[in-house]
Parts: C-alpha cells; structure tokens; sequence
C-alpha cells in the first residue's frame, strides 16, 4: 500500500519535531527557544559578520535582531562594527556566551547519541539523515583545503571504500600508486573539497607534474549528495583550479563499472585515449584540453 507523499511528509515533520525538541520553550533545558539557540551556535561556529550570520541561519532580519538583542540582553554576546567595513557588524560572544555555546554543544551531542542507543538499524537511520538534510540544506560550498585536511582524508577513506565495493576486484590504494602532498597542493595541484553545513559530501583533486599537463583524481561524491549535479560542479572547479595553475592539459583514468562517471566525463568534452599508467585498476583514459 502506496500512501500519498502530503500524508508522510507530515507525519515525518511530526516526528522530527518532537524527537528534538523543536517545539519546547527551553530547547535542550536552557531556557531558550529553539531560534535563540541557532544563533547563540552559529555565533559560536564562526558566523561573526552580522550579515553571514542571517545568510548562514537562513533567517530573516528582524527575526535575527529581536535574537541578537535578547542574547545581548543576557550578557552572552556583544555586537561592535566591523574594523573592516564600519557598515556592518560583528557578534562577538562574551565569556559567559563561550560557555553557553560549550553547554549547548555538549547537550545536543549527548542528545543525538541517545536517538540511536539500541538502534540496530543505526546505519540506516543516518544513511536517511544525511540524504534529507542534503536534499533539503544549502546547495554544497566548494572549497580548496590542504589534501592533508581531516575532511579530506575522511572523503578520501570514503572514495577507496566505495570503489572496494562497487569494483569486481577489490580496491587497494597502495596498488593504485602513492600520489603525494606536493603534487596536490599549489603551486603543482590543488584539492577541492564539497561541504554541506559542516559535513563534507565530496571531494576532487587536481595532480600536477610540474609541466603543463595535469591529472584529476579522487573525485567523489557520498551516495547521500548524488544526483545533485555536484559531481559535475567538483569537476567544473578542478578545471578551473587547473586553469589557475598554468596546465592547458588535463588527463584521468576511470574503470567502466563506474558508469555514470564515464558519462560524465564524455558529456563534458572530455575524450578517449590510450592508456597512459600502470595502474591496475582502471580500464578507461580520458584527456581534455583546457
């Protein structure tokens, strides 16, 4: 029995807000509700400029003032000009707002925790977190980091764990050859790296040789952000990137199980060529001129 998507849509905002807490007075019991607390956290989180704080909220203006004053009334944040830019302003958290900002984020971990106590399906449970929270959230940032970056390596175990299963052969990394830092790093390469909020949902990585010809690598995209278009816009970025760094030829191998990556690598102007690695792994060579 199909039931009509109006009927369980509503049914899954019931549950969500009542598993949170969305509705009650105090959120987490401190005495505040739920939209105090957002921007208490979002302050805490670095969105200090007044205007990317209502932008990174998604909140409107006076909704955030009447917030601002009640958390400044409490002694919990103060709000000065920009030094930049005297025009705008900037939130900064007192003493006692730091350590509100640490209660709440203890109490809202210790309460995510207690949702999947004795969840055999935990797992699952997530896997349909993530996909609603990137299907409903901000459109992914892209930025460069440093290969090195703790989100980065995390993409990266992810990349090598989904082509381990999605290849009939496995996948060992260390076959596949070692790329170093360096190469991924300006001046040579660059890394670019997919953020929803502040989980990252994938990754690309362009390889340089020191000449004018480069080498994508390691794009990614978690199951939970795919059909998005997000692969296409990490692979728009890498090129870019490349542009940036001098190469006017880019190159990368795929393997034809990943079906949907060869597709869009043809859509977007690249072409077939012949093997230029001794990878194991891949079976399929691409090459486009930039």
């Amino acid at each position: 029995m199909t039931f009509e998507p109006s009927r369980r849509i509503r049914r899954f905002n019931r549950a969500v807000t009542s598993a949170l807490g969305l509705l009650d007075d105090a959120f987490l019991g401190r005495g505040r509700p739920l939209g105090v607390a957002r921007v208490l956290n979002g302050i805490g989180r670095g969105h200090a400029r007044v205007a990317d704080l209502r932008a990174f909220l998604a909140i409107d203006s006076a909704a955030l003032a009447r917030h601002l004053r009640a958390l400044e009334a409490e002694g919990l944040l103060s709000i000065a000009p920009d030094p930049v830019d005297a025009r705008a302003r900037i939130a900064f958290l007192t003493e006692a707002g730091e350590a509100e900002f640490a209660a709440y984020e203890r109490l809202a971990d210790d309460h995510a925790r207690t949702l999947l106590d004795g969840r055999r399906d935990a797992d699952a449970i997530l896997a349909a977190m993530d996909l609603v929270a990137t299907a409903l959230g901000p459109a992914p940032r892209i930025e460069t980091v440093a290969p090195d970056d703790p989100d980065a390596i995390r993409c990266l175990d992810a990349y090598y764990a989904d082509l381990a299963t999605r290849l009939g052969t496995g996948y060992d990394p260390a076959l596949a050859g070692r790329v170093e830092v360096a190469a991924l790093s300006p001046p040579m390469g660059a890394f670019l790296l997919a953020r929803t909020d502040d989980l990252p949902v994938g990754c690309v990585a362009v390889k340089g040789t020191g000449g004018t010809t480069g080498e994508i690598k390691r794009l990614w995209v978690s199951p939970s952000a795919r059909g998005q278009g997000l692969a296409r816009r990490l692979m728009e970025g890498a090129e870019d990137a490349a542009r940036a760094l001098g190469l006017a030829t880019l190159r990368l191998d795929s393997n034809s199980a990943l079906t949907e990556a060869a597709a869009l690598y043809r859509a977007s102007g690249w072409h077939e060529i012949a093997r230029y690695n001794d990878d194991p792994y891949p079976d399929l060579f691409f090459e486009k001129s930039l």
